[in-house]
């Protein structure tokens, strides 16, 4: 790349191209008013490549070569990963709460399986992981899986390693942070590692919730889908509460985030609390 290199302007018809791309194949809405921040998002992979406009991406990006290649960076580039740990608090003492802690009460063991379906850099499943095992030092009947998928696979590569700058822990209580986090042996390091005992019975793979088919043999008690289907339009929106529901045992719950909502879809869910939705039993 030379010294010289001019950035290139992402002319209509090719912001065109990739938003239709963009929220066929991944559902994700790109209005024109995202024309600006696409341009921004995406000049980073015409450098890495040596590619002079946007144009020339296209092409690249549609070839055969490109959708094998390119395709894994343009998702990570365009997909937004914004995440903390223990993000939206009282998603988690209802958890605990009034899902987890009921079961424990016949001391008969009880065996959970959760699903992270935009688990991100992987924030919000070791928040369950910590929650999970916090319950389980009390009631060690307790088992559970965490399962945690997203789109992006830099980001699921970050959520397997668990290391975290440190200011991403620093409104985790400092009991908290010495039971379940590993200060680096470097003293100038400002990171921290999850302890290994959370990662236990813990999985990450990518998976687009636009799919047909998650190819996932099996349901779960509790799924959380958080702050991502604002990204897309009602009629997907419907298409991917559907598919979860259909992963949820009878009687599982669905967490959603703040500002999402079900009201007017006409879905089979109850609702429970704010944002939380469980599966009829019958």
């Amino acid at each position: 790349m030379t010294e010289g290199y001019d950035r290139p302007e992402l002319k209509q018809k090719d912001f065109k191209r990739l938003s239709k791309f963009i929220e066929d194949e991944l559902g994700i809405r790109m209005p024109e008013i995202k024309k600006v921040m696409l341009e921004s998002r995406l000049h980073k992979r015409l450098r890495t490549l040596s590619i002079n406009s946007y144009s020339d991406y296209c092409d690249f990006l549609f070839s055969e070569k490109g959708m094998k290649n390119e395709l894994p960076f343009m998702i990570d580039v365009v997909t937004t990963n914004k995440t903390d740990f223990f993000r939206e608090p009282d998603h988690f003492i209802y958890l605990e709460n009034n899902v987890v802690l009921p079961l424990l009460q016949t001391n008969q063991p009880v065996h959970l399986d959760i699903w992270s379906s935009a688990s991100s850099t992987g924030e919000e499943v070791y928040t369950l992981s910590m929650v999970l095992h916090q319950i389980r030092f009390e009631h060690p009947q307790l088992h559970f899986t965490l399962f945690g998928t997203d789109i992006s696979q830099e980001v699921l590569q970050k959520a397997r390693r668990g290391i975290y700058h440190e200011s991403r822990i620093e409104n985790i209580p400092l009991a908290q942070k010495k039971k379940f986090f590993l200060r680096s042996k470097d003293k100038n390091s400002e990171q921290v590692k999850v302890k290994p005992f959370l990662q236990e019975n813990m999985q990450f793979r990518q998976l687009n919730l636009m799919d047909n088919d998650y190819r996932i043999n099996k349901k779960f008690h509790v799924i959380f889908c958080r702050n991502v289907l604002i990204y897309f339009p009602q009629e997907k929106q419907k298409k991917i509460l559907m598919q979860l529901y259909n992963h949820l045992h009878p009687g599982g719950y669905l967490f959603l985030g703040h500002s999402e909502t079900i009201t007017g879809l006409n879905l089979p869910y109850l609702s429970v609390a704010p944002t939380i939705y469980q599966k009829s039993i019958s």
